[in-house]
C-alpha cells in the first residue's frame, strides 16, 4: 500500500470518529507546552548550569533556544490546530530526549513529576499526530470551510 494513502484513511477516519472533548485536550497540551516554554526561558540557572556542564556549549546553546523556540511556537500552533501534525514532530525529539536522558536521572519514583508529565505528554503527542487535530481547529477550517464546521 502507498504510505500517502494510507495516511488519507487514518486521517479519514480520525476525522469521522472525533469527539469535541479531544479538541479540548489538544488546545490543553498545547497551552502547557508553551507555558513550558516559557518556564524554560524564565529558568536562567537551569541553563547556565546546562551550559557548564556541557564539553559542547554551542550545540547546548543550539538546544536550548530550539526547545524554547518550539515549546513556545508549537504550543500555540497546537493549541489553535494549526499545521498541528508538524509542530508535533518538532516537538517530538524534545520530549523523547526528556523521557529517556533528562527526567530519567531524578529516577523513577512517584515524586519524580517532571518525568511523569514528560510521559504523558509524549503519548499525547503520538496520540495527536495519529489522530490529527479535529473539528475545533484552523486546520479544520482550512480543509472545510463550512458553515455548520462544529457538526
Amino acid at each position: 500500500m502507498n504510505l500517502t494513502q494510507d495516511m488519507h484513511r487514518i486521517e479519514h477516519w480520525a476525522d469521522a470518529h472525533h469527539p469535541v472533548w479531544v479538541d479540548f485536550v489538544r488546545m490543553a497540551l498545547g497551552i502547557f507546552l508553551f507555558v513550558k516554554g516559557v518556564m524554560f526561558i524564565q529558568d536562567t540557572e537551569a541553563l547556565q548550569s546546562i551550559m557548564r556542564n556541557s564539553q559542547f556549549q554551542w550545540v547546548s546553546l543550539g538546544i536550548a533556544h530550539y526547545v524554547a523556540f518550539v515549546h513556545l511556537v508549537g504550543g500555540l500552533l497546537i493549541a489553535m490546530g494549526l499545521i498541528t501534525r508538524v509542530a508535533i514532530l518538532f516537538q517530538l525529539p524534545i520530549l523523547l530526549g526528556a523521557v529517556l536522558f533528562i527526567n530519567p536521572q531524578r529516577g523513577f519514583y512517584s515524586e519524580n513529576t517532571e518525568l511523569w508529565s514528560s510521559i504523558i505528554v509524549l503519548l499525547l503527542l503520538v496520540f495527536f499526530l495519529v489522530w490529527g487535530s479535529g473539528r475545533l481547529s484552523i486546520d479544520h477550517l482550512i480543509r472545510k470551510p463550512q458553515k455548520d464546521w462544529l457538526y
